[in-house]
C-alpha cells in the first residue's frame, strides 16, 4: 500500500479509502433515509394559523383625560411591547382560552383521554419524561396548550404574532383567534376595573376632603373675628387699606400747604417790588377784573383828554386821581388775596398735622396685626390646598366614572390580521428532516472512515529508544574516546590485510556495493581489456551518489560530518553535492563555517547567509547563490565575522524545511557538529561520515551505531576525505575519493 512521505497528507490516499469503505458509508445512510422518511410519515402533522395584533397605544381623543388632551403621547418601546407579549402567554388567559373552546375534552390536549402507551410509562418511570398521570388535568391541558402555541413581536415594529398549532386546521385558526380577541377583552376589563378602583378610592377621598375644607374654611373666619382682620378692597386688610388712604390724604395736604405759602409769597414780592400783579388768584378774581377794566377806561379817557387839555387841567387831574385810586384798590385786593393764601397754608399745615398723628396711629394698628396677618394667610393657604384638591379630585372621580360607564372602553391594540383555516401542514417540515438525517448519517460515517485515515497516516513509526543528546558534539567526543582504545589493541598482519568493515549501506545503496579497485591484470585478460575498452569502476563518491538518487524522498536530507581534519569534510561534501547536481537539483548548506572556501567557488563571494537571514539582514533568496563550476547551488554560513550563534535560532529548521520544499536533495555540511543542535541535523536526514583515515574499524562501526542512536535514518561510512586536488572543475565522474 502507497503511504505518504512523514508529515506530508496526500488526499488521494484519504479518498481511496472512502471508496475502498464505500458500504460502510452507504449502509447507515440509506438505512437513516428509509427511517427518516417512515418517521416522517407516522407523525400526525400539526396545522398552523397566525393572527396580528398591532399595539398602537392610542386612545380616542374624546374619551381621553382633559389633562391629556393638549400632551401628544409618546410611542411605546420595545420594552414594552415584549411586555404586551407576556400579556398574551398569561395563564389567566390561557385558561379563559381553554374553557371557552373545550380543549380540555380533547384527546390531542389531554394525552389521558387516549390512554398511556407502555413506552411512555417507561420513560416516565426513568424520568425522562413527565408522568402524565401524576399531573392534574389542567396542567396537562395547559402543557400541550403552550408547547403548541408562540407568540413574538415582528423585529422593528409594535406587531405581536399569534401562532397556533393543531392536529384540526379549523381549529388553530379559531383558538389563534380566541387569543387575540382574549387580549383585547383582557385590556379593556383592565381599564374598566382600573376606572372602577379610581372612581372608588376618589369617592371616598372627595367626602374626606369636603370635610378638611369645611374645617379649613371655618378655622380662617373664626380667626378673622376674633383678631378683627376683616379684609377690605383688593383682598387687603382695613389696617392696610386705612394706612394706605392716610398716606394718600397727607401726601395731598402736604401739597397744598406747599402751593399755598409759594402763591402768597410771590404775590407779596410782586406787592414790594411795584411790578404787575399777574399771579393766576389775582388775575381770576372778578373783582380784580372789575377794577383791571376800570383801570384800563380810565387810562383810556386820561389819554384822550390829555390830547387837548394840559396836565394841570382839572380834569386831567381828576382823572389821575380816579386812576391812582384804582391802583389802590388792586394792591389792596392783591394783599387780601395773599392773606388768604397765607391762611389756607397754615390750614393745610394742620391738616398735616392731624393726617400725621392719623397715620402713625394706622402704622401702630398694622404693627400689632402683623403676626395675626401672617396667621391669618397661612389658614387661608391650607383651606384654598385643600379646596383647590378636592376640585381636582371631583374632575377626576367625573371622568373616572364616565369612563367605568363605557361599555368598550379602548384597547392597547387592534386585530389587522385574524387567523384563517390553513390546508397545509406546518409539523412536521418532512423534506428538511429527511434531508438533515441522511446528510448528518453520511458525514457521520465519512468522517468516521477520514479520521480512521488520518490517524494511521500520520501514527508515528516505531523506533528504539535513543540516548538524549543535546549536541551532535556528544557523538564526536564518544568518538574521539572509542578511537585510541582500539588503536591500542595489537593488529596481527597477514600477507593480505582486510580493508576495514563498512557499515551496511541504506536501501538502495546497499544495492550498489563499493567494489575494491583491481590491483594486478591478468596477462591473458590484457588484450581483451583493451579491445573491449571496459569503463573503470565508479569511484567511492559516485557509487554513493547513485545510491542516494535511486533513494529518492528517503534521501532528500543528507547530512555530511566527520572527524577529518581540515576542510576534508566541506570538499567530500561539495564533491557529493557536485555529482548529485547532475541528476537533480540540489542545494549545499554550509553550516560549519567555512565561508572563504565556498565564496571562492560561488558566482557571488559577498552573498550573505543564514546568519544573516536569522537577523533578518537578508531575503532568503539572496542567501543563494550558484556553484562557478556545476549546476549546484550554495548557501554560506555568514559572512566572515558573524556571530554564529544564530545558527542555535528555531528559525533556521524553518529555513531548512523551506529549501526541502524546493529542491531534490538538500547537503548539510556540518562539519565536526561541534556547535550544532542535534535535531536540526536528524530530523529526516541520513547521515554521510567522513571519518579520519586513521580511525579503526571497531571505532567507525561504534560510530555509526551512536549516530543511528541519535537519530539519523541510516548512516554511510566513507573510508576517507576527498582530497582537495581540483576544487572548482570535478572530473569526468566527479572528485575521485
Amino acid at each position: 500500500m502507497e503511504t505518504a512521505p512523514s508529515g506530508d497528507l496526500d488526499i488521494r490516499l484519504v479518498g481511496r479509502a472512502l471508496a475502498r469503505k464505500r458500504g460502510f458509508i452507504l449502509v447507515p445512510t440509506l438505512l437513516a433515509l428509509a427511517l427518516a422518511v417512515t418517521a416522517v410519515n407516522m407523525i400526525t402533522p400539526r396545522y398552523k394559523s397566525e393572527a396580528r395584533i398591532l399595539i398602537d397605544g392610542r386612545e380616542n381623543t374624546f374619551l381621553r383625560p382633559s389633562s391629556e388632551r393638549a400632551e401628544e403621547r409618546t410611542a411605546l418601546d420595545a420594552e414594552a411591547v415584549t411586555s404586551q407579549v407576556q400579556l398574551v402567554l398569561s395563564r389567566d388567559l390561557a385558561r379563559d382560552i381553554i374553557r371557552k373552546n373545550k380543549l380540555g375534552e380533547l384527546p390531542e390536549f389531554d394525552p389521558v383521554l387516549r390512554g398511556v402507551s407502555p413506552v411512555k410509562s417507561i420513560a416516565a418511570m426513568m424520568g425522562l419524561v413527565k408522568d402524565p398521570l401524576a399531573m392534574s388535568p389542567d396542567e396537562r391541558v395547559m402543557d400541550a396548550y403552550y408547547e403548541r402555541l408562540t407568540v413574538y413581536a415582528v423585529d422593528k415594529s409594535r406587531v405581536l404574532v399569534v401562532e397556533f398549532q393543531s392536529q384540526d386546521p379549523a381549529l388553530a385558526a379559531q383558538v389563534a383567534n380566541s387569543i387575540a380577541d382574549g387580549y383585547l377583552v383582557v385590556q379593556q376589563n383592565a381599564r374598566q376595573a382600573q376606572a372602577r378602583s379610581a372612581s372608588q378610592w376618589l369617592a371616598g377621598e372627595i367626602q374626606s376632603l369636603r370635610k378638611k375644607v369645611e374645617e379649613a374654611e371655618s378655622r380662617v373666619e373664626e380667626f378673622r373675628a376674633k383678631s378683627n382682620s376683616f379684609m377690605g378692597t383688593n383682598n387687603t386688610s382695613l389696617s392696610n387699606q386705612q394706612m394706605g388712604e392716610t398716606s394718600t390724604q397727607l401726601n395731598n395736604a402736604r401739597g397744598l400747604k406747599s402751593d399755598a405759602e409759594t402763591k402768597a409769597r410771590l404775590i407779596r414780592e410782586m406787592l414790594q417790588s411795584g411790578q404787575p400783579i399777574e399771579a393766576s388768584e389775582v388775575v381770576n378774581s372778578e373783582l380784580m377784573r372789575r377794577l383791571s377794566e376800570q383801570r384800563v377806561n380810565l387810562r383810556a379817557q386820561l389819554a384822550e383828554q390829555s390830547s387837548t387839555l394840559l396836565d394841570n387841567h382839572p380834569r386831567i387831574k381828576e382823572l389821575k386821581a380816579q386812576l391812582a385810586d384804582l391802583d389802590r384798590q388792586i394792591r389792596d385786593e392783591a394783599g387780601k388775596i395773599s392773606r388768604s393764601l397765607d391762611s389756607d397754608a397754615r390750614i393745610a399745615e394742620g391738616r398735616v398735622q392731624m393726617l400725621s398723628q392719623s397715620l402713625d396711629q394706622a402704622k401702630k394698628q398694622a404693627t400689632s396685626t402683623n403676626g395675626q396677618d401672617v396667621q391669618l394667610r397661612a389658614l387661608e393657604r391650607e383651606a384654598k390646598s385643600q379646596r383647590d384638591l378636592l376640585e381636582s379630585y371631583l374632575a377626576k372621580y367625573r371622568e373616572a366614572n364616565t369612563r367605568e360607564s363605557l361599555d368598550t372602553p379602548p384597547a392597547e391594540g387592534r386585530i389587522i390580521s385574524r387567523a384563517v383555516v390553513s390546508n397545509t401542514p406546518a409539523y412536521p417540515k418532512k423534506l428538511p428532516i429527511v434531508l438533515i438525517a441522511t446528510l448528518a448519517t453520511l458525514m457521520l460515517t465519512a468522517g468516521v472512515v477520514i479520521t480512521g485515515e488520518l490517524l494511521r497516516l500520520t501514527a508515528p513509526r516505531a523506533a528504539n529508544p535513543a540516548p538524549a543528546m543535546g549536541n551532535m558534539a556528544d557523538v564526536m567526543v564518544l568518538a574521539a574516546r572509542v578511537e585510541p582504545m582500539i588503536s591500542a589493541r595489537p593488529v596481527h598482519t597477514t600477507a593480505a590485510v582486510a580493508p576495514p568493515p563498512t557499515p551496511a549501506p541504506v536501501e538502495a545503496a546497499r544495492a550498489a556495493p563499493i567494489e575494491p579497485p583491481a590491483t594486478a591484470m591478468q596477462p591473458a585478460e590484457a588484450p581483451a581489456l583493451e579491445a573491449a575498452k571496459p569503463t573503470p569502476p565508479l569511484s567511492e563518491i559516485e557509487q554513493l551518489a547513485a545510491g542516494l538518487l535511486a533513494a529518492g524522498d528517503g534521501a532528500r536530507k543528507i547530512t555530511v560530518l566527520g572527524t577529518a581534519g581540515g576542510e576534508a569534510v566541506t570538499v567530500t561534501a561539495l564533491s557529493i553535492a557536485r555529482t548529485l547536481a547532475r541528476e537533480a537539483r540540489v542545494v549545499l548548506v554550509d553550516l560549519a563555517g567555512s565561508p572563504q572556501m565556498l565564496a571562492s567557488l560561488s558566482v557571488d563571494p559577498a552573498a550573505p547567509g543564514l546568519i544573516e537571514l536569522m537577523l533578518g539582514e537578508a531575503s532568503f533568496s539572496s542567501i543563494i547563490t550558484k556553484d562557478q563550476a556545476s549546476r549546484l547551488h550554495l548557501v554560506n554560513a555568514g559572512r566572515p565575522g558573524a556571530d554564529r550563534g544564530q545558527l542555535q535560532s528555531p528559525r533556521l529548521a524553518l529555513a531548512i524545511d523551506a529549501l526541502l520544499r524546493v529542491y531534490d536533495h538538500v547537503l548539510l555540511d556540518a562539519g565536526n557538529a561541534s556547535d550544532l543542535p542535534a535535531e536540526l541535523l536528524t530530523a529526516g536526514a541520513r547521515a554521510v561520515v567522513v571519518p579520519d583515515p586513521n580511525m579503526p574499524a571497531e571505532a567507525r562501526s561504534q560510530m555509526s551505531e551512536q549516530l543511528r542512536e541519535v537519530g539519523f535514518g541510516a548512516v554511510t561510512m566513507l573510508k576517507a576525505p576527498v582530497e582537495s586536488a581540483n576544487r572548482n572543475q570535478p572530473g569526468a565522474r566527479g572528485v575521485a575519493a
